[in-house]
């Protein structure tokens, strides 16, 4: 994996050794970014973080902030071995829930340009759920929500629907802030 643009293009990036962290790969990443636009000055959250990847991106790209949030030791590790290897900064690394997240910067009125969203494919129907409920209240007015799912799957959000595209066995669904 490599990061596509930005001021760490083509920097080589570390994935999690096994096969419960499934990283976005590069051409995925790619039409995220194609589809959302300049993240210039942007305040993003990275739930299910995994690698990191999307975030990275992200930082490379020139967003201001990144808070990535991920559960997995090994994952939240990794995230933070790239971000040295890359020496980016205007991170942070969270180990922690994506609802208890959600539900903290909600009560504290914390609000983000980018939330970008990849359970693994299997946790989707679960989380979606806690994801339409939360993320809402957490998205700045003209704020943008990625899910990346299992191309048969298209998710719902109570957000506006901009693009669902597929990209071979992922789909990405693109909201804005704005109602369903």
């Amino acid at each position: 994996m490599r990061i596509i643009a930005g001021s760490r293009k083509g920097a080589r990036i570390l994935a999690p050794k096994g096969l419960d962290t499934r990283p976005t790969g590069d051409r995925v990443r790619e039409a995220v970014f194609n589809l959302v636009g300049p993240v210039d000055g942007a305040e993003v959250l990275d739930l299910y973080a995994g690698s990191g990847g999307m975030g990275l991106e992200a930082l490379s790209r020139g967003a201001a902030r990144v808070t990535f949030v991920e559960s997995d030791r090994t994952a939240a590790e990794t995230i933070l071995r790239n971000l040295d290897k890359l020496r980016l900064e205007g991170a942070v690394v969270l180990r922690d829930d994506a609802a208890r997240k959600l539900a903290a910067d909600a009560a504290g009125g914390r609000r983000y340009d980018l939330v970008l969203v990849d359970p693994p494919y299997r946790m989707l129907a679960t989380v979606l759920p806690m994801l339409a409920a939360r993320l809402p209240a957490v998205l700045a007015p003209d704020g943008l929500v990625v899910v990346e799912s299992d191309a048969r799957e298209e998710p719902g959000l109570p957000l506006e629907l901009v693009t669902s595209r597929r990209y071979g066995s992922a789909r990405v669904t693109l909201f804005r802030a704005g109602g369903a």
